[in-house]
Order: C-alpha cells, then structure tokens, then sequence
C-alpha cells in the first residue's frame, strides 16, 4: 500500500494528514472550513484514495493559512505516498462536468512543480469561503507534491459548480497518473529518474 503519514506544526497551523493511494475513496476531514472539507471529500472520492485530514489554524483571522497548510502537506504526503515513482503512468488528463460548469486538469507527477491555473470565478466568495483560496490550494499541492498542474476553466457560471469540477477533476487525474502500469519498468522518463 502506498500510504504517507504527515504533521505539520507552526504559529499559524497544525495540520494532520494520513493519505492512501490505493483506497476507495473514504475521507475523514476536518478542516474547520466547511467549503473547503466538501472540496477536499469529492477529491478523494473520485480519486479513489483515503484521506484523513485534521487541520486546527487561525481561522478568526482568515482561512488563507488553514488551506495553504493543508495543500502543503497532501503535497508532502502524496510524495511520500509515490516514493519513488517507478511504474506510474505519470500522465492524465480530464475534462469534468458539473452541470453548467467544465474544467480541464492535466497532470504530471513530473517531480518538477509547477502550476498554470485559468479560473475565472463570477464572484469572490461562496458562503464564507474565499475563492482566491483554490488558488493557494492547489499551488501549495503541486509544489509540495512535485507536479506540473494545468487547470483551465472553459465554461461555467455558478461558483460552488465551478469549484466541484476541479476537485473532482483533480482526483480523477491523480487517480490515473499514479497508477501503476505493467509494462513501464523503472520510471517512464528517458533520464531514469522523476
């Protein structure tokens, strides 16, 4: 089982998280950001992992350190999680509908990090969720995780649709990428190493 175990502990944050790869997409999560636990509960069910994620943070101030951290650290527990690499797919592409909403999200667990992120929101928030916070998110996620993450919105209108496309979308790649795959001996890269 490829499963990674995290703590992170600062002034602003602690944050658990107990990933497993290869689940069925049970979640446990607690982040004391209601939005944001939904998000992160359609990203593991549709990525098939299992996910316990308990974060405690400043959120009288704001939610920015909260999410920021939680990103960091799925980041760091996915790359635990994949070790060294050897026999995944390393690619994926999907293009997830929710209702009127469609995004695309291309993957690479490439171990070079980096995040290309086209996401016109109508409004700021949904509920008391700042919307900026995606953002935050899933940068934090592909730097701490080492991928190349391109996320695209193509159409879509109501903010809490939009958001599901990604989350689910992101799991769904993810899913794919890290699978593992008979015929690919050592990592699929010509240098020998991701």
């Amino acid at each position: 089982m490829r499963e990674a175990e995290i703590e992170r502990r600062t002034g602003e944050t602690r944050v658990q998280v107990v990933l497993n790869l290869d689940g069925s997409g049970r979640s446990d999560i607690d982040t004391g950001v209601g939005f944001f636990d939904h998000m992160l509960e359609l990203f593991c069910r549709h990525g098939f992992m299992d996910l316990k994620v308990k974060a405690e943070g400043d959120t009288q101030v704001d939610f920015h350190h909260t999410v920021e951290d939680t990103g960091i650290v799925l980041g760091q527990a996915l790359s635990k999680a994949l070790g060294d690499r050897s026999g995944i797919r390393r690619y994926s592409t999907a293009f997830t509908p929710m209702d009127e909403s469609l995004s695309m999200v291309a993957l690479d667990i490439s171990g070079r990090p980096y995040l290309h992120y086209n996401v016109g929101f109508t409004s700021e928030r949904v509920g008391d969720f700042d919307l900026e916070l995606v953002e935050e998110f899933l940068r934090a996620f592909a730097v701490k995780g080492g991928l190349t993450l391109h996320i695209e919105l193509l159409h879509g209108s109501n903010n809490h649709h939009i958001a599901e496309s990604i989350f689910k979308g992101l799991g769904r790649v993810l899913d794919e990428a890290a699978l593992k795959e008979e015929r690919i001996k050592g990592v699929l890269s010509t240098k020998g190493v991701l």
